[in-house]
């Protein structure tokens, strides 16, 4: 593969570079085993701690961007211009509205997530969990889940930070299309 591959555009050949969650969930899958326990409980564990919180403590952006982000495919291919944003592309795998016609099955429903989450209201103590749990899940989500075929949004800069609170709008503000 590394042959054939060369960087153009931004797609670079430095993506093949696995990191020892990749080489060992690729293990694992070759051989047609999940992941040890004890090897994914470390995984999880050293995720975790790669979790950066908003910089401003703020984890909510606008919901209506976030729109645009989750139904956004473009970014990082070859084609692709640096410098433009890169999409979710999260319709691929979860259904995010009723009305969408398209979407993946392998990730979960995220139709009204913040409401199925009890999230009212965003200043309540009782949101902050669900709200930092959504948060680490996007940064990085093997902290919950060692082989998790989800893009770790934050942890490898494919979403900016206001885009990833702009996601998170999406998903949690009551005031969001999804939570209707």
């Amino acid at each position: 593969m590394k042959a054939s591959f060369h960087d153009e555009g931004m797609a670079l050949v430095s993506r093949l570079q696995q990191d020892q969650a990749n080489r060992l969930c690729s293990a694992a899958d070759v051989a047609g085993q999940p992941l040890d326990a004890a090897s994914a409980a470390a995984l999880e564990a050293a995720s975790l701690k790669t979790v950066k919180p908003p910089g401003d403590g703020n984890y909510l952006g606008d919901w209506k961007e976030g729109e645009k982000i989750a139904q956004s495919g473009r970014g990082l291919t070859w084609t692709d211009v640096a410098g433009e944003a890169n999409g979710g592309n999260c319709y691929n795998c979860h259904q995010i509205s009723k009305e969408e016609l398209s979407f993946g099955t392998i990730g979960p429903s995220l139709y009204q997530y913040g409401k199925l989450r009890g999230v009212t209201d965003l200043v309540s103590p009782q949101a902050m969990p669900v709200v930092q749990y959504t948060w680490a899940k996007i940064w990085n989500s093997r902290a919950f889940n060692a082989c998790s075929n989800m893009p770790r949004f934050g942890h490898n800069a494919i979403l900016s930070e206001r885009q990833i609170k702009d996601v998170m709008a999406l998903l949690l503000d009551p005031r969001s299309q999804i939570n209707q």
